[in-house]
């Protein structure tokens, strides 16, 4: 046994404590215990008084502290490669203003080179934290790296000496941590937003911040996810950080966000030392100059009908305000794909937690065969999980796809396919939405995807970053219902059976292990019991109406029989029906997935920069509010599916719906919808309403599906004729 090298390493380890608890008690007494004993003077002698016996451990004790740094500079890296497509010769200089030790130069070398810059500058007002810095950049060699120490308020730049305008010459700056620091931040700010490119400027911020209660629904969505601070913490945070001489308020960040317009916004919750117990809020922030020409990006929110006023839903009460003063939503600032149409995040959305579908229940390519889209198509549809409407996309490419869905979790999801089609390779998009697993995922969201999703849709997928470490189709609410079913199936000894089932090579087999083995354990009296309860049926999306309607024809067996027995008999799982094969294994497979899961349907959504998914439009309202929002006689194809089995027979929106059905679609467009029940109460509204109905499908006896998921009883087309609607 080597004792000397088992020594070395115990002596080693103990120098190693002994040095990191040293630079924890001289950041204890410099930031909790001298300054509350400080002097006077002003802002310069106060920071070099505090920093100089720290300066040399201010990295390594503020990982814990200042959060959110990272992130925004590596959001900042992959917005920067974007937005330098369009300029790739122009000259890029970065300003990081408060800047001390140069950390965040070095971080961003990792992920944007220091030597794409035609200069960098640290400006500060702290010698013993710029000394660090020069420190850094004589290390490293950064020939164009540049330390300054001057007031932020004031800064100038060498080359702005030979008396040019420096107006709009600046590509990139960035503020970590040092904007709560700054008295005459207003100054500062006014400064950076006259420098800054309005063409292609980019302008990232990590700091604390406290904020109250978000009165207008603009306000709220500009801020973003867990902006608002309860009255316990902006009190005790802004009188915690006076002892730093650290003013901290909502002024800095309400200046911030109406002076530029925001394109990403990341609120947090600083669990420093004691997780849950201290929570120090922090926010992460990219942004653009409000005088960036974003007639493109309206352009891009353009629908079939007239453009949408950037904040037509914009309340302001205050007459002396003009609403032209007030900034956009990120949806408008956004710099790649516009596909997001803007949203005010409202009380109606806050009731969405999470998606309900993280798949579809649709048979797209069955809908196919009587949609007969072309090129010159336009439709609408409900979003679900986009698979359907990705595969439209592949199949026709019609001239425009409107998804709408009321729960804005859906839209993420779709946008988050989108993006990852339109920012990854295959084998990761396949990882991610085929196999439902991906461990880089946290990392690809910031540093690949991000500059493809609005701000609301990175929001909830920072929050929810973890759903492709283990299994994505068990997230969710059908998730929680498939996992459910997993338990059964186990409880049951029949698991082994079940991964049978869905590798089985025959019908033969695969119908045999379905009648002997899993049938029997659905069919169970005490199974039956379990999933008739309302937990179950609304995990699937599937809600009271609806369930009546199902239930209607039979109890539950009978369903569970005509629905799962023809499909058993007809297709085989392992290849041909990926919709049960997900339900029961919680993964796709190559050999039997969506289209877009495909590497062909992949690269044709892919192709030419995109130019597939171009037609998208995702609108997060309600069906009718969408259909409203479109001018007559625009579409050509509305998907309701079982959207109207939702509705109470009493509601007088399904003749509201109808009505505005009939209005958008051109003369011949057609509606088609699934329905739970053979002949659903409201078709002969749609007969009254000016539409000609055809029956496509109606469940028998029979033992021929409807569809490869065959859940739903009836199948219908309308067709618009002649309006006699509300005579």
């Amino acid at each position: 046994m080597n004792y000397f090298g088992i020594l070395t390493a115990i002596a080693h380890g103990i120098r190693s404590l002994f040095r990191k608890l040293r630079q924890l008690l001289k950041f204890i007494y410099y930031c909790f215990i001298r300054p509350i004993s400080s002097g006077g003077g002003d802002q310069q002698t106060r920071l070099d008084q505090f920093y100089q016996g720290q300066a040399d451990v201010y990295d390594s004790t503020r990982g814990g502290l200042l959060r959110g740094r990272d992130t925004m500079l590596i959001l900042s890296a992959s917005h920067l490669c974007l937005l330098r497509v369009t300029a790739p010769n122009k000259p890029l200089v970065w300003i990081d203003i408060g800047g001390g030790t140069g950390r965040n130069i070095e971080v961003m070398d990792a992920y944007f080179p220091i030597s794409k810059f035609d200069a960098i500058y640290i400006i500060d007002l702290c010698e013993p934290l710029l000394q660090v810095a020069r420190e850094r950049v004589a290390k490293w060699g950064w020939t164009n790296v540049t330390v300054l120490c001057q007031d932020a308020a004031e800064f100038f730049l060498p080359e702005w000496e030979d008396g040019r305008d420096p107006k709009g010459s600046i590509g990139f700056v960035t503020m970590s941590y040092s904007l709560t620091m700054i008295p005459r931040f207003y100054t500062v700010l006014d400064r950076i937003d006259y420098v800054l490119s309005p063409d292609d400027g980019l302008f990232g911020v990590a700091d604390f911040y406290t904020a109250g209660k978000q009165e207008y629904l603009h306000e709220k969505t500009i801020g973003g996810i867990g902006k608002e601070c309860n009255w316990f913490t902006r009190w005790f945070w802004q009188i915690f950080f006076e002892f730093d001489n650290v003013f901290l308020s909502a002024a800095q960040r309400t200046y911030l966000e109406y002076r530029f317009g925001t394109i990403k916004i990341l609120n947090g919750r600083n669990q420093f030392v004691i997780p849950y117990v201290v929570q120090i809020p922090y926010f992460v922030w990219l942004g653009r100059s409000r005088f960036h020409d974003n007639l493109w990006s309206s352009r891009g929110l353009e629908v079939e009908c007239d453009w949408i006023h950037p904040i037509a839903e914009t309340t302001v009460e205050s007459e002396e305000i003009e609403i032209e003063e007030l900034p956009l939503t990120p949806f408008h600032y956004h710099i790649a794909k516009a596909w997001r149409l803007p949203y005010l995040d409202g009380p109606l959305h806050d009731k969405f937690r999470t998606f309900v579908h993280a798949f579809t229940w649709e048979d797209s390519m069955a809908d196919m065969r009587h949609l007969q889209l072309s090129h010159n198509d336009s439709i609408l549809m409900i979003t679900h999980a986009g698979d359907s409407a990705l595969h439209y996309a592949i199949a026709s490419r019609p001239k425009r796809i409107h998804c709408v869905d009321m729960n804005p979790c859906q839209n993420h999801l779709l946008e988050l396919k989108l993006a990852t089609i339109q920012s990854l390779e295959f084998d990761d998009f396949f990882a991610m939405f085929g196999n439902g697993q991906h461990s880089h995922f946290p990392s690809l969201l910031d540093s690949k995807i991000s500059p493809y999703l609005s701000s609301a849709a990175y929001q909830f997928w920072k929050r929810h970053n973890s759903v492709f470490a283990s299994s994505f189709y068990l997230t969710g609410c059908s998730g929680r219902a498939m996992s459910l079913m997993r338990v059964m199936f186990r409880l049951a000894g029949v698991s082994d059976h079940m991964v049978a089932l869905c590798t089985s090579d025959t019908l033969s087999d695969q119908q045999t292990i379905w009648r002997k083995k899993l049938r029997p354990v659905l069919l169970n009296p005490a199974v039956n019991l379990l999933l008739q309860k309302s937990f179950f049926w609304n995990a699937f999306g599937i809600p009271l109406n609806q369930r009546k309607m199902l239930l209607k024809d039979g109890g539950l067996s009978k369903y569970v029989r005509d629905t799962l027995d023809p499909l058993i008999s007809t297709y085989l799982l392992k290849t041909s029906n990926y919709f049960y094969l997900l339900a029961l294994l919680g993964h796709y497979t190559d050999r039997s997935c969506p289209e877009y899961l495909t590497p062909a349907g992949f690269h044709h959504l892919k192709a030419n920069n995109g130019e597939a998914m171009d037609p998208f439009r995702l609108h997060t309202t309600s069906v009718i509010d969408a259909l409203r929002s479109l001018s007559p006689s625009t579409l050509t194809h509305i998907l309701l599916m079982d959207h109207l089995d939702r509705l109470p027979e009493t509601s007088s929106d399904v003749d509201d719906e109808i009505a505005e059905v009939y209005r958008v679609l051109d003369h011949g467009g057609s509606v088609f919808w699934r329905s739970a029940a053979r002949t659903p109460w409201y078709n002969k509204k749609f007969e009254t309403g000016g539409f000609e109905i055809a029956t496509l499908y109606v469940r028998s006896d029979s033992d021929v599906p409807m569809d490869r998921v065959n859940m739903h009883a009836s199948f219908f087309k309308a067709t618009k004729t002649i309006c006699t609607f509300g005579t």
